[in-house]
């Protein structure tokens, strides 16, 4: 197995390691949830409050490992694998970090939550817009609409765009490093705008090819 496809692994047992190491020194109660302003308005059990991000990211490797074995068309996932194990690795990155941010606000390191949002989910939806110019059609990664599952040609049309489409929408993320409490926007309606836009555009171009 190549490095590549080891490193979600070395994560998993890091995040793991960490939460055991500061486990003794976190409240009973863990924050876990912050509203679009950054204020804390969601809290755990300890346990969990440390602990389930590094099993969901347990359950999402074996999930990224089976689906490919999967898929039937399984072949045309080797075409573009190299991608795919990019994309992982940079998802693992975010939760990672995402992971990071948790364990030191529990431990009283107060940071500006949507500023770190904004930056890392522009990073991950950039890395998105590169996977999706470059998959193959298949069953389970990608756009995935009734027309582009019917017709390669609306499959190759609409992942052609789709990926410079979502590469804007990251750019238009870190405009949230500015905007305070209104960050939330620039983050989410440029991505909810985005798959919008390629449900549609993926619609009139099977149109036209029957045409």
């Amino acid at each position: 197995m190549s490095i590549k496809r080891l490193f979600p692994l070395f994560v998993i047992v890091l995040s793991f390691a960490i939460g055991a190491y500061f486990y003794p020194q976190m409240p009973s109660q863990i924050v876990s949830h912050w509203n679009e302003s950054g204020v804390a308005d969601g809290y755990m059990q300890k346990f969990w409050g440390i602990f389930l991000v590094p099993f969901i990211l347990v359950f999402l490797y074996l999930l990224f490992q089976i689906l490919p074995s999967i898929d039937p068309k399984k072949q045309n996932l080797k075409d573009f694998r190299g991608s795919f194990d990019n994309f992982i690795n940079i998802f693992f990155v975010f939760m990672f970090g995402v992971y990071l941010f948790t364990i030191s606000w529990n431990l009283g390191y107060k940071y500006d939550i949507m500023r770190f949002f904004s930056i890392g989910f522009a990073f991950f939806i950039y890395s998105l817009g590169v996977l999706v110019e470059r998959a193959k059609m298949n069953w389970f990664i990608g756009i995935r609409t009734p027309w582009t599952l019917s017709s390669e040609k609306v499959w190759n049309d609409t992942h052609r765009v789709g990926g410079r489409v979502y590469k804007i929408a990251a750019l238009l993320s870190l405009f949230g490093v500015l905007a305070g409490q209104y960050a939330i926007f620039f983050v989410m309606l440029p991505l909810i705008g985005v798959s919008f836009y390629l449900v549609i555009f993926s619609y009139f171009d099977f149109k036209n090819q029957q045409k």
